[in-house]
């Protein structure tokens, strides 16, 4: 068995994204329906002994960046032991955290205890009543505190900020905007058809392009910056500012060339991208009594056969339409 993972493309596959719950405590509309979506049941959910089972055994393969997903993580109840866990095995480099940042203030102290290396925040705007608008809850304060939490303990920080016509679209400077104070990565990303509903029209789609025909408008000195290898976001710096903008063509998908992402859903699903079916269930290998190199023959297997993209991706797809949740995928 191979100890490092490359698919039929000849992508080396470094990076697997772990949603370790469906639940969240915001309703964004872009993710969900208003209603929520039908959580799993917890049994149906990957134990976290499961889950450190599969970190283990992917990282011996040679993944070495874990991320952790959701839903919103910190939701689950016993996720810091699960992450001090996991920050003790051999081979694993990073782990980093996506979070809306509702529930995370406090416990910004023993994220860098245990050495989460980058947290990504979800923030859309920074108007507290189109905050509500779009998440349909009452949190901004909370996750605000969380920012400055992030800076205060010096903690790597991304935010992800969906473009979305007539919604937040008028403030895309006010977002690159905190780069001229912080030290962070705002991350304009194209929204996805990912709601938990039928896959809708877009009055206008705001992609890659027109995002960065916005950003130069005001700032016609910003410059491109080198992109780090697999990385998904298109990289740029505004002279003399603290930190750097990205756009992630999301829904265009142009970075799928250089993937190296693997899934795993709430439930167990192992994915090789996004847009495709789950390959195989995770965990039902893992509650099978079966060998560990017997689990890693089903990884090795399904990274055989990845499609090429995510429209590939989605052409094979069974499912039609996409129409899923992100919290029920992964976000």
């Amino acid at each position: 068995m191979p100890h490092s993972l490359i698919d039929n493309h000849g992508r080396p596959v470094s990076y697997v994204r772990l949603a370790v719950t469906d639940r969240c405590n915001l309703r964004c509309f872009y993710c969900m329906p208003e209603e929520g979506i039908q959580y799993v049941p917890k049994p149906h959910l990957l134990t976290f002994e499961e889950m450190e089972r599969a970190v283990r055994l992917l990282v011996e393969m040679g993944v070495d960046k874990v991320r952790i997903t959701g839903g919103e993580p910190f939701v689950r109840r016993g996720i810091m032991g699960f992450l001090e866990n996991i920050s003790q095995l051999n081979g694993l480099r990073q782990i980093n955290v996506t979070t809306n940042g509702v529930l995370t203030a406090p416990l910004l102290p023993d994220l860098q205890r245990i050495g989460i290396q980058s947290v990504n925040l979800s923030l859309d705007t920074l108007n507290r009543q189109r905050f509500f608008d779009i998440t349909r809850r009452d949190e901004f304060a909370n996750v605000w505190e969380t920012f400055e939490g992030l800076q205060y303990y010096k903690i790597k920080t991304k935010i992800n900020t969906v473009v979305m016509s007539g919604k937040n679209t008028d403030e895309l400077i006010e977002m690159a905007e905190l780069t001229r104070q912080y030290n962070v990565d705002v991350r304009f990303i194209e929204e996805m058809p990912f709601n938990g509903e039928a896959q809708h029209e877009y009055a206008e789609l705001w992609n890659y392009k027109k995002i960065l025909d916005k950003l130069q408008s005001q700032y016609p000195t910003i410059y491109k910056l080198p992109d780090p290898p697999a990385s998904t976001s298109y990289n740029y710096q505004v002279p003399g500012y603290k930190g750097t903008i990205g756009i992630i063509a999301a829904f265009s998908r142009t970075f799928c060339g250089t993937c190296n992402r693997l899934r795993v859903t709430p439930q167990g699903g192992f994915r090789t991208c996004l847009y495709a079916d789950n390959a195989f269930s995770l965990r039902d290998a893992l509650r099978q009594n079966i060998s560990d190199e017997e689990v890693k023959k089903y990884i090795y297997e399904a990274v055989q056969n990845r499609a090429k993209d995510g429209f590939e991706a989605e052409q094979r797809a069974s499912r039609g339409a996409v129409s899923e949740s992100m919290a029920a995928i992964g976000g």
